[in-house]
């Protein structure tokens, strides 16, 4: 096993552990079955590892980044939920398993994602409160999470649908709905391990131009993959009339901005202070799935 195979499981076990403690069953149960059953449907954790790599590579502790790195997990499968949702796309699988509201119906789906979301911030807030340097990061991840982040990006999504949209629109949604999540993760490993905005910021960027690739990718795969391979019904996004890149651009077109996307991903990360060996390689094989 690779030292990179080691560290990435290493990463996933202490974030798998983490999750189950904040997410131990509790009175009323059923809610707490279907938040559970999404939060470990076979998530990849991507944002929480990307938190927890930056955070070590900049001379930061991991541990103290764990709380917010749980939290994000919780918004972005809430995310999932409610946009798996009948009145949104409608999707019936989700990783290869049902949705959570085919398998728990759509009532308790809603709530669940809902509580996901509250859960998310009482860990954020709870964090604060033991650490009140940490009041900026809430702060951040409240509006990532808002109706100036990922909700806006939906909002926009949604509304969109069947629409001819501008390039802007197209960007805002990506960067919003997927990227917002990605960039936080990025721009809050940072801040729990440094104070130098210039650092924070370019994290920040990193993580912005890794969000907009892996939307731009999930767009080519949504048309280039079967839904076995997928675990999610594939072609959907044409099915729900939505603006993609391919969409936009054509597949070759779509290909082709990715291609330059990821060239630039790569030369910021190779500059990126600290120990970048991890992330690099963890990157690449983002941007270098099939699924």
């Amino acid at each position: 096993m690779t030292s990179f195979k080691q560290r990435h499981e290493a990463y996933i076990n202490q974030i798998e552990a983490a999750l189950d403690k904040y997410l131990e069953s509790r009175p009323p149960h059923g809610l707490y079955e279907a938040m559970r059953y999404s939060v470990f449907a076979g998530g990849k954790r991507i944002r929480p590892v990307l938190m927890l790599s930056v955070c070590e590579a900049l001379g930061g502790k991991a541990e103290d980044a764990m709380a917010f790195a749980c939290a994000l997990e919780m918004l972005h499968t809430a995310s999932l939920i409610h946009d798996d949702m009948p009145e949104i796309d409608n999707d019936e699988l989700r990783r290869g398993l049902p949705t959570c509201h085919k398998k728990f119906g759509q009532s308790r789906a809603l709530l669940a994602g809902d509580a996901l979301m509250n859960l998310a911030y009482e860990i954020i807030t709870s964090r604060i409160a033991e650490e009140p340097k940490y009041a900026k990061i809430g702060a951040l991840m409240s509006k990532w999470g808002g109706s100036e982040g990922m909700l806006a990006g939906q909002y926009t999504d949604v509304v969109s649908e069947g629409k001819k949209i501008d390039e802007e629109t197209l960007l805002y949604i990506h960067n919003n709905k997927t990227g917002g999540f990605i960039k936080a993760a990025m721009a809050v490993g940072a801040m729990v391990a440094t104070n130098s905005e210039d650092i924070i910021k370019r994290a920040e960027s990193v993580g912005e131009a890794i969000g907009l690739a892996f939307q731009i990718k999930d767009d080519i795969l949504d048309i280039t993959q079967t839904s076995d391979v997928l675990g999610k019904p594939a072609g959907s996004d044409e099915k729900n009339e939505k603006a993609t890149y391919v969409s936009f651009y054509g597949l070759e077109g779509a290909k082709e901005k990715y291609g330059e996307l990821c060239e630039k991903i790569r030369r910021d990360i190779s500059s990126f202070d600290g120990d970048n060996k991890f992330i690099s390689e963890y990157v690449e094989m983002l941007i270098n799935r099939n699924k």
